[in-house]
């Protein structure tokens, strides 16, 4: 699978009731678990005082990225996304290739 950079801003309509954004948030928390293991989230982020999201995010293409994991998470239609393909560095200490 490719790595893909996510920026997240998550803007609730406004007249939207507490309640549905209690239930939302709470079915966001749940399918970002199931997205976890399943290898699709890797990390995520919140920058310090601010309300989005950083994360690395896992599929096969773009196109999954959006349609099959990006697409299922219930706070999905109050989102604005950044996604930027990622790929390994040579000198990223963490790479698992095993080469420098």
């Amino acid at each position: 699978m490719r790595e893909f950079l996510v920026e997240i801003t998550t803007t609730v309509p406004a007249g939207t009731g507490q309640e549905e954004v209690d239930r939302r948030r709470a079915a966001e928390a749940v399918r970002a678990g199931e997205l976890a293991a399943t290898g699709h989230l890797s990390r995520l982020w919140r920058p310090v005082g601010e309300l989005r999201s950083i994360g690395v995010w896992c599929a096969t293409d773009e196109a999954e990225l959006h349609e099959k994991v990006l697409g299922t998470l219930p706070l999905r239609p109050w989102m604005t996304l950044t996604v930027t393909p990622l790929q390994s560095h040579p000198n990223d200490p963490g790479r698992s290739d095993g080469t420098r």
